[in-house]
Formats: structure tokens, sequence, C-alpha cells
């Protein structure tokens, strides 16, 4: 594990702007952060907005589990189709967060992968707008 730092809602926003750094050598286009993004954010609508039984349980149903070993699959495809992609996402350890909120099993581990994911965005259009204006 390259760096892995559990993550917790004090210090995911560090770690992203960290992990960001690391890679400005050799940084995924805007095009390809966004599409991970977005992988990830599919999940997380339904996990914050659950219906039926999903409302009172605070664990991740089969159907969340389900759904995000197949966003760890995608991601792992996306990383062998693009070096650039499985440096990302060897640097910034999102195999081993996704493992994470599996061991854990909560939404709320869910949620906060996907603020670092988040995070990990923000800091790339941060860090890029910095290096134009330079």
């Amino acid at each position: 594990m390259n760096g892995f730092v559990k993550l917790t809602s004090e210090n995911y926003v560090n770690i992203a702007e960290s992990k960001i750094k690391e890679l400005s050598e050799n940084m995924l286009s805007t095009s390809q952060i966004r599409n991970l993004l977005a992988m990830v954010m599919e999940i997380y609508n339904d996990v914050v907005n659950p219906t039926g039984d999903e409302k009172e349980n605070t664990h991740l149903s089969e159907n969340f589990i389900e759904r995000i070993n197949y966003l760890k699959l995608r991601f792992w495809y996306e990383a062998g189709r693009d070096d650039k992609v499985k440096q990302f996402i060897e640097k910034a350890n999102i195999i081993e967060y996704i493992d994470e909120v599996m061991k854990e099993n909560k939404k709320s581990a869910y949620i906060l992968f996907t603020k670092y994911m988040e995070g990990l965005v923000a800091y790339r259009y941060y860090s890029e707008s910095m290096g134009k204006r330079k």
C-alpha cells in the first residue's frame, strides 16, 4: 500500500491534496478524473437518498456491496486501459479505500470515500488553475 492512511473526516482533504501534488507531473486529464468521480457519484446518490428498507439502515445493503464491487472492477479496467489512470488509482490508494468501505460496511464510510474522491477532483482543478496563472 503506497502511503495508505485511513480516511477520517479530519484528514481526507489533506490526503487528497497531497496525492494530487504527488501526481502533478503525470496528471490525468480533466475528463478522465471526472469520469472516475461520476462512477463513484452514481452509487453515492443512492446511498444518501435511500428508498424502501434502505432508509433506516446504516449499513450497506447487498445491492450497494455488489455495486461497489463492480465499481472496483471498473477502476481496475480503466487502470488497465491507461497508464495515467493506473498511476492515479495506485497513488491515491483508490482500491485500498474501496476495500476499507467494504470492510466497514457502513454508508458513512462510502460517503467519506466519495468526499475524498471529490477532494481529489477539486484539488486537481485548483492546481491546474494555479498553473495557468503562472
